[in-house]
């Protein structure tokens, strides 16, 4: 049930032109942030060359920006909460670009991988907010329609770093890459200091839970660099089954904090309410579906198909563009009939997509390979703007920040947990055959690509668990 205040209520009286003026502002930050975790992929061998370095060691250039993003997310959501969204995310956006300009003045490896994690800070900061402001911006009968077009910047985002990251460094160099953030960053600022509303400071007085923060960083921290070297070290190796017990200490401890904290960072509470936990879940399930799939095809592709690497950027282009064009419909769908409904029928279309694509052979149509794809992207678009609306909505309005936080450390952990464990199916069955040979390759992913449509079936369960939640008019 959505909690008016009287900041949220007079946001209702923004002009049009404000409210969508915000949303632009909001866009251009989640592009740039979404951009930035996917666009280094692309130049890590040119990095790799340019600086002679080893390939451990760039692979930290985007292991920071993971893992730094994915720790601060919480911390800098309570902190929006506190001090208020608008600070946190103006702020954000000015460490975000002197991040992005120490990047592309880099020296050493050591410099890049240092200015990437001053980058993935702002990145938390704006990622962490960017819902809050908008659900306190757009009346509840809007949001999902808003929060809908900011996915559709998010999907462009991830899907456009790849090609534009490898554009930039074939034209002007690496450096480019990062360059670029520099004048559309400032610009965005400005924009973000000077659209987005105010806060009320009435609602700042609880201190910030350092404690909580601390420990709920390093715990899951630990825990994602685990799961996303463990394929490597082994799953079942001394290090990572290390790693991953204590990491569960650490979180343990954090939830004894945050029990006993009278201003907690993350309010436990707010677990309670059955919509926000269903809302919570659902999404890792099916980021863990997502990159499963986008794990996974290009072996198919590449190595199971001999495509080349163009081509099959090309055919994988066909998810996230159907994702990206179905999230404001489906926002705005769920506006009038609550997010029951697009969210469980999304999974449950995804889940077909998926299953269509675990159903794979070495000479399977291209047709169906774009077809599986598509449905796949279409049930997640259908999926992600009500689901996204639904936890905001279940949020009271002083734990708008918080539950912006929660929504985007979700989708960071499903993406971490759809590579990890995907990445362990795939890998056993590969080495129980001819890794050579493209039978087995297609079996290894058919395995993999069944599994991510048992998680997408899951997340239509636990959709459908949240109940009938119907949306404020107003």
């Amino acid at each position: 049930m959505d909690r008016e205040s009287p900041a949220q209520a007079t946001s209702c009286f923004l002009n049009i032109e404000s409210k969508w003026l915000v949303l632009l502002t909001v866009g251009v930050g989640t592009f740039m942030s979404a951009l930035d975790g996917s666009v280094v992929n692309a130049i890590l061998p040119v990095i790799q060359k340019y600086f002679n370095a080893e390939v451990a060691t760039v692979q930290w250039v985007v292991t920071i920006y993971l893992l730094m993003v994915s720790g601060l997310l919480l911390s800098f959501g309570r902190l929006g909460d506190l001090r208020g969204n608008k600070n946190v995310y103006v702020w954000g956006f000015v460490i975000f670009v002197i991040g992005s300009a120490l990047s592309g003045f880099s020296p050493t490896p050591g410099f890049l991988i240092t200015s990437r994690a001053v980058q993935a800070l702002g990145a938390a900061m704006l990622f962490a907010n960017s819902p809050a402001i908008l659900t306190k911006t757009f009346p509840g009968a809007e949001r999902g329609r808003a929060l809908g077009l900011q996915g559709t910047m998010t999907y462009l985002g991830l899907t456009t770093g790849p090609f534009l990251g490898g554009w930039l460094a074939n034209r002007f160099g690496w450096h480019s890459v990062f360059f670029i953030n520099v004048p559309i960053g400032l610009l965005a600022t400005w924009l973000s200091w000077r659209t987005i509303p105010n806060d009320s400071p009435s609602e700042r007085k609880e201190q910030f839970d350092l404690y909580g923060a601390f420990t709920f960083m390093t715990g899951l921290v630990i825990l994602l660099f685990a799961l996303n070297r463990g394929g490597q070290w082994g799953w079942l190796s001394p290090l990572t089954l290390g790693l991953l017990s204590v990491s569960l200490i650490i979180l343990a401890i954090f939830i004894w904090i945050e029990l006993r904290t009278p201003a907690p960072m993350l309010d436990l509470n707010l677990f309670h309410n059955r919509v926000f936990n269903t809302a919570a879940i659902s999404p890792v399930l099916n980021y863990i579906g997502i990159y499963s799939l986008l794990f996974l095809m290009p072996f198919y592709l590449i190595q199971g198909r001999g495509l080349t690497s163009a081509q099959a950027g090309l055919i994988l282009t066909a998810q996230p563009l159907v994702m990206a064009a179905m999230a404001p419909f489906a926002g705005t769908f769920s506006d009038h009939i609550g997010a029951q409904i697009p969210t469980t029928l999304g999974m449950l279309v995804m889940a077909g997509g998926l299953f269509m694509l675990s159903r794979l052979t070495p000479d399977s149509p291209i047709v169906y390979v774009v077809a599986g794809l598509a449905i796949s992207g279409l049930g997640s678009g259908m999926f992600v703007a009500p689901n996204n609306s639904a936890l905001m909505g279940a949020a009271p309005h002083n734990r708008q920040g918080i539950a912006s936080g929660v929504l985007a450390l979700a989708r960071n952990v499903g993406m971490v947990l759809g590579v990890g464990l995907t990445g362990a199916v795939f890998t056993t069955l590969l080495a129980q055959g001819q890794s050579d040979n493209p039978i087995t390759l297609v079996h290894a992913v058919d395995a993999g690509l069944l599994f991510a449509t048992i998680m997408a079936l899951l997340a239509a369960v636990t959709s459908f668990a949240r109940g009938v939640d119907y949306p404020k008019s107003v």
